[in-house]
């Protein structure tokens, strides 16, 4: 049996947050959100989350502690998508896909999907 897809939202804007919860719950997504690094962190190491969407801007003012926590070994596993204007924070996270403001909406949620559809185990095949 499969564990249900799982994403976590890190992003100050509720406008966003509600636009990705709403198209990808209705895609059987399961869905956290936080609008603070430090939240976001706490319910990475809870959930385990197979995507995480993050604001740049709250990455870059989060502390060095809860930046180190996003690049631990659990969480490097974890595909990021970064949302917002590159600067030195977007190099810093290796798998780390960024995504520039403003954003089209569909074409972010087909990327995070795809990423989901990346992290999803194969399935064995029933003789």
């Amino acid at each position: 049996m499969f564990s249900k897809p799982s994403v976590l939202i890190v992003e100050r804007s509720a406008e966003t947050r509600e636009v990705l919860r709403t198209a990808l719950e209705q895609d059987g997504i399961e869905i956290w959100e936080a609008t603070r690094a430090d939240r976001g962190l706490e319910l990475v190491r809870q959930h385990h989350p197979q995507v995480i969407v993050l604001e740049v801007e709250i990455a870059d003012r989060a502390s060095d502690e809860v930046r180190a926590g996003f690049h631990s070994t659990e969480a490097q596993t974890i595909p990021i998508v970064l949302l917002g204007a590159a600067g030195p924070v977007t190099r810093n996270f290796p798998n780390g896909l960024y995504v520039a403001k403003p954003y089209h909406y569909g074409p972010l949620i087909r990327k995070i999907e795809g990423l989901l559809d990346e992290a999803r185990p194969p399935r064995t095949k029933i003789a």
